[in-house]
């Protein structure tokens, strides 16, 4: 007969090893005989966590998938070229200096040849790869196919100054959301957080091994009656304090208004970004606009 059959191998002879297991063995083995005797269903009565305790800890979950869900969008701030347009493709001469070096040494060129020199002169200065630095690029290159005096070229060259800089503000946006922010909630998940996650392992495995000492006492012999009560008083107080200090470190993970403080970082980091966008590019458009109305005017008197 094979000793492994399902015959044999019955649900009580389970059970049965299971608390000769919590009986015999180190904490750690009772605990874990506990812990495999109630995923079975086999578990007589299990000690119930107060309510208060129940509540928190789904409050330090919450707490805690705030600041998992926030931190997979966020931490995209650390990687510059998040927004940068993954079709793009820029040479080597477009990334190796700023718009701003090129038009500045453009400004300074007497004559074709030096212009020419200044668009295809490489410095090892990196040019950044953001969305915005990726529209300054590509407006300056596009300046550059028209004549020096072309109204849209001339707007386009202004375009790329202005987007630069817009650029610029993004990537101190991105340093602060990185360094207080993102490296503020990272902190707290591998902190507090964890902390009440370890005190909350501790609630665990004193339940457990309560559970598991309150098994072993109802089959006791009688004259190990007294020692068996011992256990399980000392397995009660150890539960009582590992739930109170657990108590007592979710409150404080809850209570406190750091996650509060860094969230009013990534405003403000945000709020002064879209500011410094907006002041820069408010102070370009009346030059963009009166750009166009001359060139209007002009376009009229000639059709005229």
């Amino acid at each position: 007969m094979n000793p492994f059959s399902s015959s044999s191998l019955n649900m009580d002879s389970v059970n049965q090893g299971l608390q000769s297991l919590t009986s015999s063995f180190s904490p750690f083995a009772r605990r874990t005989g506990r812990l495999i005797q109630e995923r079975l269903g086999n578990a007589e009565e299990i000690t119930e966590l107060p309510q208060e305790y129940l509540d928190l800890e789904k409050r330090v979950d919450a707490l805690k998938a705030v600041h998992t869900k926030l931190l997979a969008v966020t931490s995209q701030y650390a990687h510059e070229g998040y927004d940068y347009p993954p079709n793009l493709r820029e040479s080597f001469v477009d990334l190796s200096r700023t718009v701003s070096e090129k038009v500045q040494t453009l400004a300074q060129a007497s004559n074709a040849a030096e212009a020419q020199a200044a668009l295809t002169t490489t410095t090892v200065k990196h040019a950044p790869k953001t969305f915005a630095h990726a529209i300054s690029r590509a407006a300056l290159s596009a300046s550059h196919q028209l004549l020096i005096t072309d109204p849209l070229g001339i707007a386009l060259e202004k375009y790329a100054v202005a987007e630069e800089r817009v650029g610029e503000a993004q990537l101190a946006e991105n340093a602060l959301i990185t360094s207080r922010f993102n490296a503020a909630f990272s902190n707290t998940l591998a902190t507090s957080l964890k902390f009440a996650d370890r005190a909350r392992r501790k609630v665990t495995n004193a339940r457990l091994s309560l559970d598991a000492a309150k098994t072993a006492a109802r089959s006791v012999k009688p004259e190990k009656a007294d020692a068996a009560r011992v256990e399980v008083e000392q397995a009660e107080d150890e539960f009582v304090a590992a739930t109170e200090e657990a108590v007592s470190v979710m409150k404080n993970v809850l209570d406190t208004p750091e996650p509060l403080r860094n969230l009013a970082d990534l405003i403000a980091a945000q709020l002064a970004f879209h500011k410094a966008a907006f002041e820069m590019l408010s102070e370009l458009a009346p030059e963009i606009d009166q750009l166009q109305a001359e060139q209007e005017s002009k376009y009229h008197e000639t059709s005229a």
